[in-house]
């Protein structure tokens, strides 16, 4: 196969695979979707003020591992799309499970989320809830889906078929403003499993992370092991970052870490997963 055929049949399979979503969210009239403002969570949300305008609320929850600015990111998105948007706090910390960190905090979040969630669809009289997980994350160590499942959270984005890459060309090919999102995840996945997670280390990772993309980094995590920071960017922003290593050094040190170091494998999706 050539390679006009071969781009006009992903063409083809991406159209079917959002066509199928689009009746997905059409088997009800109202439908509550878990909204991050990531670019998963966007995307479903923009299909579905599509196929069900106001008939879609989304919810966004607060919890203390939610960066600012993905806060503010989420409401400017919602706004964008003109849907109903509730911010609803949510405090995981107060469970001492979640807090001591277990290799299924994933899975105790999140059926925490759903329960609070699915209080918030009974209270709007709505029948189904939605999150933005795809087939891609199944690539990965995710206990959360499994207790989502449970918990009867639906997967649209997953049961449509879609995959990130797809999510990300459909979403360049409608023109949407937020096609190229980095990834981002809950800060407390910056906490390696078995170390209690503390406002004061998710305060850490976060004013950190908001250094680094200042300094126009595109995707940034820092990792956070008692007072050591283990610094993950994309590989072709290495060297960039070794070049200004006495400013990273020396703010990184302000904001409370005795020990900064640079991974030399560079940014990866699951790298606190490695060790289970």
């Amino acid at each position: 196969m050539k390679g006009g055929e071969e781009l006009t049949v992903r063409l083809e399979e991406r159209a079917e695979k959002l066509n199928r979503l689009k009746e997905i969210l059409h088997e009800d009239e109202r439908i509550l979707i878990a909204f991050s403002g990531g670019l998963d969570s966007s995307f479903l949300a923009w299909v579905a003020a599509e196929v069900l305008g106001d008939g879609a609320l989304l919810v966004t929850l607060d919890s203390e591992a939610m960066p600012r600015s993905e806060l503010l990111e989420a409401e400017k998105i919602a706004r964008s799309l003109g849907l109903r948007h509730r911010i609803v706090g949510s405090r995981i910390l107060e469970s001492e499970d979640i807090a001591d960190n277990p290799p299924d905090r994933c899975a105790l979040c999140k059926r925490a989320d759903a329960n609070t969630l699915k209080r918030i669809a009974e209270e709007e009289g709505i029948g189904r809830v939605a999150d933005g997980v795809n087939l891609s994350d199944y690539d990965d160590y995710r206990p959360g889906i499994r207790a989502s499942d449970e918990e009867g959270i639906i997967h649209p984005l997953a049961e449509a078929g879609l995959a990130k890459p797809d999510i990300r060309a459909l979403a360049r090919e409608m023109g949407l403003p937020f096609w190229d999102k980095p990834p981002m995840a809950c800060l407390a996945s910056r906490i390696p499993y078995g170390e209690r997670i503390t406002p004061d280390n998710l305060r850490m990772v976060e004013e950190a992370e908001d250094f680094l993309l200042g300094l126009g980094l595109r995707t940034v995590r820092v990792r956070v092991s008692g007072r050591t920071a283990r610094i993950e960017v994309e590989e072709t922003d290495l060297d960039r970052v070794l070049g200004m290593r006495e400013e990273v050094a020396r703010e990184l040190h302000r904001i409370g870490f005795s020990y900064i170091c640079l991974d030399l494998e560079g940014y990866r999706t699951g790298s606190a997963n490695e060790v289970l």
